[in-house]
């Protein structure tokens, strides 16, 4: 006589997890919509930064030519000119407002892309390319986070961060997926850079289509002088 096995019940850490993201989304897209608009703009240009940054370094070593040592003394360029970046764009932002900033970044973006698919031929313009792509690198997210955390209520920042970032690990597969079957479509890494640049494209239509001011205030947060 077989024995049936018992079937664990889920961990209750985990249930109760899914609960509170369940409980965090539904009451930011019914009270917070702009909040929520927003979001879904920043996941979307986000995975095209974090994919451009991974397939950078493949496209670099198999169109140009780069070897272990130049990829390495590039990557280590980019931290230090995205730190540069950052306070940069910190003090255009807090001339101009953090949306119209964190927009330029993401046409930033794309010149970024348009120029490595037409331009960047020699190993030596992969410097320039990676300056260039560094100074929008930390501009773009740490902006991104900045107007999130004025769109949400005050004292619950812990839990709409935590809908944050369990949303930006469960979408961070889909610009590598469009990446590979674009490769695998076009037979180019070069050709299969362009369809990135749909991410900073919808990214920005949504941005510039939220009402981020009238999101601050729905939030029942302090409006600065600039958004």
């Amino acid at each position: 006589m077989v024995r049936e096995t018992a079937v664990s019940s889920p961990n209750p850490l985990l249930r109760h997890t899914l609960k509170q993201f369940s409980q965090t989304l539904r009451q930011m897209t019914t009270s917070y919509p702009r909040a929520f608009k927003f979001l879904i703009a920043y996941l979307i240009y986000n995975d095209g930064i974090m994919t451009v940054n991974t397939v950078a370094a493949i496209f670099a070593a198999s169109e140009l030519g780069l070897g272990p040592e130049q990829l390495v003394g590039v990557i280590l360029m980019i931290q230090f000119v995205a730190a540069l970046g950052a306070l940069l764009f910190n003090q255009l932002a807090a001339r101009i407002g953090a949306k119209r900033t964190v927009v330029i970044t993401l046409l930033g973006w794309m010149a970024v892309l348009v120029y490595a698919y037409g331009w960047l031929r020699t190993p030596a313009q992969v410097w320039g390319w990676a300056a260039a792509e560094a100074l929008f690198l930390g501009s773009s997210q740490a902006l991104g986070r900045s107007l999130f955390a004025k769109m949400v209520p005050a004292q619950q920042e812990s839990v709409y961060f935590s809908l944050y970032e369990v949303s930006e690990r469960g979408t961070s597969w889909i610009g590598p997926l469009v990446f590979g079957l674009a490769v695998q479509l076009t037979g180019s890494p070069r050709s299969a850079l362009l369809p990135l640049i749909l991410f900073f494209v919808i990214g920005c239509a949504l941005l510039l289509t939220t009402d981020v001011r009238q999101g601050i205030l729905d939030a029942d947060n302090e409006l600065p002088a600039l958004v």
